[in-house]
């Protein structure tokens, strides 16, 4: 990898973004951040500059691009909120698409989902696939990743079946649990980010981001809570009522735990594909080293989001 090259990583501050920065810059590879939170606490310094998004300003944003070579953005929202909708999240991820391509960007690596769908109803899936669609028509060469589930120290779900199970006297699952997911660590899927970025004669590509293991979502439960040591009964429940309970929980944690969309796709078995495995990290060898610490405490999404001074805490 080149170390004159000048690479951007949105959302260094935060959760995959961080891998890819840190993966940069053990590479000696000048890089920037562009982020909504600049004054986040971080372990970079000053080796990272940071700039803001200023998405409602795109020559501002254009000229913070200005000299980058490679742009990995992993920038998005899970879900909506008074604050932040998919629908903002898919407006400024174009404008930063339309950015980079007037700053010069050679190559974006764009963090998407599997199975996205401009069809979909789902208006999360939907949105990737109108993201994808517009990075290949936008003009600089690309590499899209489509990972299902993360896993990492900073993690939200695993983490917080942990806690769930650490907490309540059942745990649920949605239906039978049998749809399928294939989780990857989030530094396998910084490593396939940076290898994308890193040569300058890549095509473009679409990758799918998944783990080495596939579980039934019954199973991946299961496994947590081996680990954990904690015993649980793990019941079927219909969708809609672990909906509901998932909300009752949300006001107890001021969170938002799961949305009925996230059910949906899990069920119709969009977190899974039929591909060979990304990344290397098992998710039951990462339980096994994890298991003290996973779960002990709630780990709150809109925690993270009003919070834009304080890092990112490890399980």
């Amino acid at each position: 990898m080149a170390e004159s090259v000048l690479h951007a990583v949105t959302g260094a501050f935060g959760y995959s973004g961080k891998y890819i920065a840190r993966r940069l810059l053990a590479a000696g590879c000048p890089t920037i951040t562009l982020t909504n939170s600049t004054d986040r606490a971080n372990e970079f310094g000053s080796r990272l500059p940071a700039h803001p998004f200023n998405f409602e300003q795109p020559d501002k944003l254009a000229e913070s691009l200005r000299g980058v070579d490679v742009l990995y953005n992993t920038y998005w929202v899970r879900f909506n909120h008074p604050t932040f909708t998919h629908a903002d999240a898919v407006q400024n991820t174009l404008t930063l698409f339309k950015a980079a391509q007037q700053a010069g960007v050679r190559r974006i690596v764009h963090v998407s989902i599997t199975n996205p769908s401009e069809d979909s109803h789902l208006e999360y899936f939907r949105g990737k696939a109108r993201l994808e669609r517009a990075l290949r028509e936008s003009g600089p060469s690309y590499a899209i990743l489509r990972p299902t589930v993360l896993f990492g120290k900073e993690d939200i779900l695993i983490n917080n079946i942990a806690w769930a199970i650490r907490h309540l006297p059942v745990m649920g699952v949605f239906g039978d649990g049998q749809y399928r997911v294939q989780p990857i660590h989030v530094d396998d899927l910084a490593a396939l980010a940076v290898a994308q970025g890193q040569q300058a004669d890549l095509p473009d590509a679409i990758i799918n981001a998944i783990g080495p293991e596939t579980y039934t979502y019954r199973d991946m439960v299961a496994e947590i809570a081996k680990h954990i040591g904690v015993r649980r009964p793990i019941v079927s429940v219909p969708p809609m009522l672990g909906y509901l309970t998932g909300k009752a929980l949300s006001t107890f944690v001021d969170d938002v735990i799961i949305t009925r969309d996230e059910i949906e796709g899990l069920m119709s078995g969009l977190l899974y594909v039929d591909a060979p495995p990304a990344g290397m990290t098992r998710l039951s060898k990462w339980l096994g080293q994890n298991a003290d610490t996973l779960g002990r405490r709630y780990t709150s999404e809109l925690a993270r989001r009003r919070d834009r001074q304080g890092a990112y805490r490890s399980n």
